[in-house]
């Protein structure tokens, strides 16, 4: 892509955004989701856009869509207080009490929920620079403040490092769905016909467990699980293709 392609695309981005903004201000919900849809389906997404779309979904009355969104925000902009906010207020209006699954490793690096990736992957930059700075030091000047210094970066790149590999590790293997349908018949088995064993309702985080044709298992924090349609439920992950 030569720049005017590339300058033509952005300038289409940011028409697209302005627009949507701009049905939003107006009250026309429905036509702020499809332009802020049609923006991040064109690769344009940050924590912001999720954001907005999560809120045109809920002004337009729907609740999964609107969590789902939030949620992919949180992934860029986890401390962000109105999203935040507007999280735990949509989380407030669900009909079930299921509680979210806890992601991976998040009991250990309980910090790295705070953090986006790239932010942890720049302080593990910043810390691997200072460390090898140190070292480079320590080749000329063999005094004990240089020793002390070392063994601190080393701690540092190391707490950097493992936080950087969690977080990666953490959004790669993420699995949560959040549920659309107002109300979800959940199955025994991948067929309309199987028992219908409980029912959930929008904006219900639960996670995938694998997928069969048109129809997915799913797990929720109480261990509950069955076959629902995978058209009924959205991944949280950010992925090409996610809408």
């Amino acid at each position: 892509m030569n720049w005017h392609s590339a300058f033509a695309a952005e300038k289409s981005a940011e028409d697209l955004f302005f627009q949507a903004n701009q049905a939003y201000k107006g009250g026309s919900y429905t036509e702020a989701v499809e332009l802020y849809n049609k923006l991040i389906s064109s690769g344009h997404y940050s924590g912001h856009f999720f954001y907005n779309l999560g809120n045109a979904y809920f002004r337009a009355g729907d609740l999964g869509r609107a969590i789902l969104n939030y949620k992919r925000a949180n992934l860029f902009i986890p401390r962000d207080a109105d999203l935040q906010f507007n999280l735990s207020y949509a989380g407030d209006r669900t009909r079930d009490a299921a509680e979210e699954l806890e992601p991976p490793l998040s009991f250990v690096f309980f910090w790295v929920d705070s953090f986006n990736l790239d932010e942890l992957f720049y302080a593990f930059a910043l810390a691997n620079l200072l460390f090898f700075s140190i070292l480079l030091v320590r080749l000329f000047i063999k005094s004990e403040w240089t020793y002390y210094f070392i063994v601190s970066f080393v701690t540092l790149w190391l707490i950097t490092g493992l936080s950087f590999g969690a977080k990666y590790y953490q959004l790669e293997t993420d699995q949560r769905v959040v549920v659309f349908a107002e109300e979800l018949n959940v199955l025994a088995g991948p067929d309309q016909d199987d028992t219908v064993l409980f029912k959930l309702h929008a904006g219900t985080i639960a996670e995938r467990e694998r997928s069969e044709d048109n129809w997915s298992l799913i797990r929720l924090a109480d261990e509950k699980r069955g076959w629902v349609e995978s058209e009924s439920i959205g991944s949280v992950k950010v992925q090409s293709g996610l809408l």
